[in-house]
This record gives C-alpha cells, sequence and structure tokens, in this order.
C-alpha cells in the first residue's frame, strides 16, 4: 500500500494562483509608452500640429517611441519643448539626456531614452519627412489631443 493519499480532488478546492507580475520588458513598454503620451499632451496644450506617436521599438534599437509635431515658427517651437521638458519634470522627474537645436528653434530634438521627441518648422518635416523613413512603425492613436490647432489661419 502507498503511503500517500491519491484521491480525486474537486476543481473549486484547489486555489488558483493568478500571476500579477509583469515582466521587466512589458513594464517597460508599458512606461514609455505613456511617456510618449505625456509628451504628446503637452505639445497639444501648446497648439503643436500634426502630432505623431510612432512605437519604433520594433524596427529601431535607437528608441522604443518618437514622437514627432510641428510647429509654426521659431518661438512656438522653443515653447513646445519647454512645456515638454517642463511636464516630464514635473509628472515623471525626468530630464531629456540630450537636448539639440533649441537655439535655432527650426528642429528641436528631446532625447529621453526610450522616448525621442521632433518638434520642427513644416519646412524641416516635409524635407526630411521622418514619418516616411520610419512607415513600418506603429502608429499610436492620440484620443485627447487636438491636433493642428496651432496651424495659422
Amino acid at each position: 500500500m502507498s503511503d500517500y493519499f491519491q484521491g480525486n480532488f474537486p476543481l473549486q478546492s484547489v486555489s488558483e494562483i493568478t500571476n500579477t507580475l509583469r515582466s521587466p520588458e512589458a513594464e517597460a513598454k508599458e512606461v514609455s509608452g505613456n511617456l510618449a503620451l505625456s509628451i504628446a499632451e503637452a505639445a497639444s496644450d501648446r497648439k503643436a500640429g500634426e502630432i505623431v506617436v510612432l512605437r519604433v521599438a520594433d524596427v529601431s534599437y535607437l528608441a522604443d517611441y518618437f514622437v514627432m509635431m510641428t510647429g509654426y515658427s521659431r518661438v512656438q517651437v522653443r515653447a513646445i519643448a519647454t512645456a515638454v521638458e517642463d511636464k516630464l519634470e514635473t509628472d515623471w522627474q525626468r530630464l531629456p539626456l540630450r537636448t539639440e537645436g533649441k537655439a535655432e528653434g527650426s528642429w528641436v530634438l528631446l532625447d529621453y531614452g526610450e522616448v525621442i521627441v521632433h518638434i520642427m518648422m513644416p519646412t524641416e518635416r516635409e524635407f526630411y519627412n521622418l514619418e516616411a523613413f520610419w512607415v513600418h512603425a506603429e502608429r499610436i492613436s492620440l484620443p485627447n489631443v487636438d491636433d493642428g490647432e496651432g496651424k495659422p489661419t
């Protein structure tokens, strides 16, 4: 005879354990996605036009997301950049790793590591056409962004 009990227990008596822990990769993806959406929101508050969020993690090792937008004057481009920096510092305690082009104001690049922000004047945006270059990236829809309000009439 056996030393242990073998029986058919009903499934209801077995406790079900669900894994609520997420993998570090999934958590990082969620954080970088929320960071990109915060950037788009800050840009929208400063009336940036044509805001595009691209998930480039699957097609590039540079970043997880690119956020691209248009400012219609050099002053507006700088104001958008400042608004993004202020919002991310306040809400996320994050400063850009690198900032380029703020003095010129025609194309400002803010590098937050997993998210890279491009704020461009219309001529630069049309000439470089980054959306076409990253055509294989997933385009993220922006639910609470007023697109193109800053465009001159």
